[in-house]
């Protein structure tokens, strides 16, 4: 007597979705498991709403994109192949909706297929753009560097994220965003440089405001 197959979007009785490695939530999710599916979510989704609101700084715009990735995730999540880590694929997924978003509003891109800027000395590549930036460690205060990474333009702000806040390497930036790992350590040279600047202009601005507030108050106290 043969014995029949288990459906193949059917968790096995001794493993519940949440018990389930996420390779096989995954398979189990491609074959219409629902429950593989939500426990992806629930795995990914903080990672996923984290670096939405990193690139738009809103937190109902970040939701709303965070919903809107993982609908996607949903009707092509039968196309992942493995090729890369699963992680890298939906942030790349999260990164193409987040920038069509940007895109339909207008905002300024920079593109991510600058070419890298020359070494002033041998003409070749620049060398350690992408090094940990120690003049950006520690010297402000969070809320002066959240409202200014809010102002980078979208392409430099989201190099910026995915390597410095959610600690994404050059090849994996360069998996998510389809471009080369020299476009990547570009990109992020760049929108360092620029975030000291608007560091910069903020700690200038933060002095007249205080000058002129010392300067109001000695007038009403003459």
């Amino acid at each position: 007597m043969s014995t029949a197959l288990p459906s193949p979007n059917r968790v096995n009785a001794t493993q519940s979705p949440k018990s389930a490695t996420e390779a096989e939530a995954i398979r189990l999710a491609q074959a219409g498991d629902a429950a593989a599916f939500e426990h992806l979510y629930q795995l990914h989704s903080r990672r996923v709403y984290a670096l939405c609101l990193r690139m738009v700084g809103n937190p109902s715009d970040a939701e709303d994109l965070m919903q809107e990735a993982f609908l996607q995730l949903f009707r092509k999540i039968g196309t992942f192949r493995g090729e890369s880590a699963f992680s890298t694929w939906l942030h790349r997924m999260t990164v193409n909706v987040v920038l069509m978003r940007l895109r339909k509003k207008s905002l300024p891109a920079a593109s991510l297929e600058e070419t890298t800027e020359p070494d002033e000395e041998t003409g070749g590549p620049r060398k350690d753009i992408g090094a940990p930036d120690l003049r950006l460690s520690g010297a402000v205060d969070r809320v002066n560097l959240e409202r200014s990474i809010e102002k980078l333009p979208p392409g430099y702000r989201t190099v910026f994220v995915l390597h410095d806040v959610q600690g994404f390497e050059h090849n994996e930036i360069a998996g998510i965003m389809g471009c080369s790992v020299g476009n990547s350590k570009s990109q992020l040279h760049k929108a360092r440089t620029r975030l000291r600047e608007l560091l910069q202009e903020d700690l200038r601005d933060q002095a007249r405001a205080e000058r002129h507030a010392a300067k109001t108050q000695a007038g009403l106290g003459d």
